[in-house]
């Protein structure tokens, strides 16, 4: 089956940090740019991470810029979202998300990817 899978969330205390991963399953992320966005109860989706197999550099929505790091890694065909300084507003479900790109893709409403969708992990921020 052809999936995306995202692991790594669970409960922390503000200040702390997570490593989230999302493994690709029944194909490679190469040739894809990866992507991580959240949505918290009551609020819109936002998009938070992109990474593609581009030179050009990764992308970071001002939220999370400078507290996150998106990383791969091409042998376990993975991708990371390193999550420190969690905040309490960081709560959110995480979903990761592909799309077969060379770049990370853009719409009016942010960052779009679209092929393939995770069931979304969970990341709660205690203060």
């Amino acid at each position: 089956e052809v999936q995306v899978v995202e692991s790594g969330g669970g409960l922390v205390q503000a200040g702390g940090s997570l490593r989230l991963s999302c493994a690709a399953s029944g194909f490679t992320f190469d040739g894809y740019a990866i992507g991580w966005f959240r949505q918290a109860p009551g609020k819109e989706r936002e998009g938070l991470s992109c990474i593609s197999t581009n030179d050009g550099s990764p992308y970071y929505a001002d939220s999370v810029k400078g507290r996150f790091t998106i990383s791969s890694d091409s042998d376990k065909n993975t991708v990371y979202l390193q999550m420190n300084s969690l905040k309490p507003e960081d709560t959110a479900v995480y979903y990761c998300a592909a799309e077969r790109s060379p770049e990370c893709l853009f719409s009016y409403y942010g960052l779009t990817l679209r092929d393939y969708w995770g069931q979304g992990t969970q990341v709660t921020v205690s203060s």
